[in-house]
């Protein structure tokens, strides 16, 4: 297992170096003039001649890039121009926010997603089958943005149960933070159980069909031992894999979602600098996320290797 993950770290390198680039190109090679797109046409030319020498505008490119690379690495990813704050210390504070967003969301679509593969997989073309089957095929073409608003109406404003916007820490009480969170966690839910549902359905039927499963049964295990024991382990792979994705639409969806709950997370960090035109905290942002999302994917293939030693064995 240790070479196994050497191995991967290796990969990782030319992955990590790409996002990187990537990420400096976003301001590098926008049209026109960065200096005065982030002060404005009425900065005067001593305010803009100081931005360019602060982001390092008189030098090559490669030298900017290796540079900035260089200070990300140390953990430096800049300050704001805006505020004045380390934009990695503006991500630490925001980065609580939307990791319990993140998980919370998962354990929705994860919670409703693998007791209704379940029933599916087990009545197979009946009619609980069919119905959740027409259920999550109808929640696919249900927008994010709809999806939050009828959660508004009905539970801030007609039941009156949660608030409509708003955060509260751990620090003020469980409930009050859980409340604050119920609605946006629920919204990333809804949008991303349906697919989770389809793909363990699907697998869990075929497994069902194995040999094995029916050795298993003629053992005379019980069928809830058959079922959650020996059918969901190898019907989960294509799950992992589908979960360890999300994480990255679940990034991309909190960006909506915190603005609309008000949330003060890194989706509206992001949001605020692209309004600002902090080039500094846009590209600082960009590339923890996306350096975030590489990690996931290889956790998500560590998981491969821990649910079916085949994986890692063939690795070698």
């Amino acid at each position: 297992m240790g070479g196994f993950v050497a191995r991967r770290l290796l990969y990782l390198l030319p992955v990590l170096l790409g996002v990187a680039l990537l990420t400096f190109l976003i301001g590098a090679l926008l049209p026109g003039d960065i200096a005065t797109t982030m002060l404005g046409e009425d900065a005067t030319p001593e305010a803009l001649a100081e931005l360019r020498r602060d982001l390092g505008l008189d030098q090559p490119l490669a030298v900017r890039f290796l540079g900035w690379l260089g200070q990300a690495l140390q953990g430096d990813l800049g300050r704001s121009l805006r505020t004045g704050q380390s934009v990695a210390g503006a991500i630490a504070e925001r980065l609580p926010v939307t990791i319990q967003l993140v998980v919370l969301a998962q354990v929705v679509a994860l919670g409703l997603a693998i007791p209704i593969a379940i029933g599916c997989a087990v009545h197979a073309g009946g009619r609980f089958d069919r119905f959740f089957s027409g259920v999550a095929f109808a929640s696919l073409s249900v927008p994010t943005v709809m999806s939050a608003i009828l959660l508004i109406w009905l539970f801030a404003v007609r039941l009156e149960w949660l608030p409509a916007t708003g955060y509260a820490p751990l620090d003020e009480g469980l409930a009050a933070n859980l409340a604050g969170f119920a609605m946006p966690a629920l919204t990333l839910g809804l949008a991303e159980w349906p697919a989770l549902m389809r793909v363990l359905r699907t697998d869990l039927i075929a497994t069902l069909q194995e040999d094995f499963i029916a050795m298993a049964r003629a053992k005379g295990l019980r069928p809830s031992r058959v079922l959650l024991v020996h059918a969901l382990k190898p019907s989960s792979l294509t799950l992992v894999t589908l979960t360890g994705l999300n994480v990255g639409r679940l990034l991309g969806g909190a960006v909506i979602v915190e603005q609309i709950f008000a949330l003060p997370g890194i989706g509206r960090l992001l949001i605020g600098s692209i309004y600002a035109r902090d080039l500094v905290t846009l590209q600082g942002t960009v590339l923890f996320v996306a350096t975030a999302f590489v990690f996931v994917n290889m956790a998500v293939d560590l998981a491969y290797a821990g649910l079916d030693p085949r994986i890692r064995r063939g690795a070698r």
